[in-house]
C-alpha cells in the first residue's frame, strides 16, 4: 500500500511540473489540488502503533493544501495570495510545533553554545538578507511578508536543532526539507516581488514538492529503530 502511494505521488508531482513547464493552466487544476492529499496519504499510510498519528502534522497537510488552493486563484485577486501566505503560516506554525514532537531527548545530545550559533547563522543571514533586499519592493505587503519570512526562519532552525534528537535520516530529511522549502519561498518572493525570471514556476515547485515529500516522510521516519 505504502509503495503504491509513494508511485502516486511521483505521478501528481511529474504530472504537475509537467503542466507548469508547458503552461497548461486546466492540468494544474488537476495535478496541484491532489499534492497534499496523496502526501497525506504517504503520512497516514506509516500510522501504527509504534508511530502514531500527529494533529501537528495532519494541520500542516491541511493548511498546505488551502494554500496551494488558494495560490492558484492570486491571478485573479491580491487576496487569493494573502490568503494562501495565511494559510502557509499556520502550515509552518504546525510544523514548527511537530519537529518539536518528533523529538527524543536525551542528555548531552543536539546543538549547544558555539555550535548553535555556527550552524544558524547561514540561515539567519539568508533570510534577513533576502528581507533586506525586497523591503523596499513588497509595497503593502511589507509586515505580512516580513513576518512570514521569520517564521519560515523558525521553522528551518527547528529543524536543524533536532539534531541529536533523533535519527540520522530522519533528521536530514527533515532538514533538507525544510531548508527546500526555504528556497522555494524565496524563489516564490523573488519572482513575484523583485524580478521574474525564466523557469521560476519549475524552480518553484520542483523544490516545493521535494521539501514537504522530505518532510512528511522524515518525521515518519522518526520513529524508525
Amino acid at each position: 500500500m505504502k509503495s503504491k502511494i509513494l508511485v502516486l505521488f511521483f505521478i501528481v508531482s511529474l504530472g504537475e511540473l509537467i503542466a507548469v513547464a508547458i503552461d497548461k493552466e486546466v492540468l494544474q487544476w488537476v495535478f496541484k489540488p491532489l499534492i497534499m492529499v496523496v502526501l497525506g496519504g504517504v503520512y497516514f499510510s506509516g500510522t501504527s502503533e509504534s508511530a502514531p498519528l500527529a494533529k501537528a502534522v495532519v494541520g500542516a497537510i491541511v493548511f498546505s493544501w488551502i494554500g496551494d488552493v488558494c495560490l492558484m486563484f492570486q491571478g485573479e485577486s491580491e487576496m487569493y495570495f494573502m490568503a494562501g501566505l495565511g494559510a502557509f503560516f499556520i502550515a509552518h506554525l504546525c510544523y514548527v510545533m511537530a519537529y518539536y514532537q518528533h523529538t527524543q531527548k536525551k542528555e548531552g545530545a543536539g546543538l549547544f553554545g558555539i555550535q548553535k550559533f555556527r550552524f544558524s547563522l547561514p540561515i539567519v543571514l539568508a533570510g534577513t538578507g533576502l528581507i533586506t533586499i525586497l523591503y523596499t519592493h513588497l509595497g503593502a505587503l511589507k509586515v505580512p511578508v516580513i513576518f512570514y519570512a521569520i517564521l519560515l526562519m523558525v521553522m528551518t532552525l527547528q529543524a536543524l536543532f533536532r539534531y541529536g534528537y533523533t535519527n540520522a535520516i530522519s533528521f536530514w530529511f527533515v532538514f533538507v526539507g525544510a531548508l527546500l522549502f526555504m528556497i522555494s519561498d524565496s524563489l516564490i518572493a523573488v519572482n513575484k516581488f523583485l524580478s521574474s525570471f525564466e523557469l521560476a514556476g519549475i524552480a518553484i515547485m520542483a523544490t516545493y514538492l521535494l521539501a514537504q515529500f522530505l518532510i512528511i516522510r522524515g518525521l515518519r521516519l522518526h520513529f524508525k529503530k
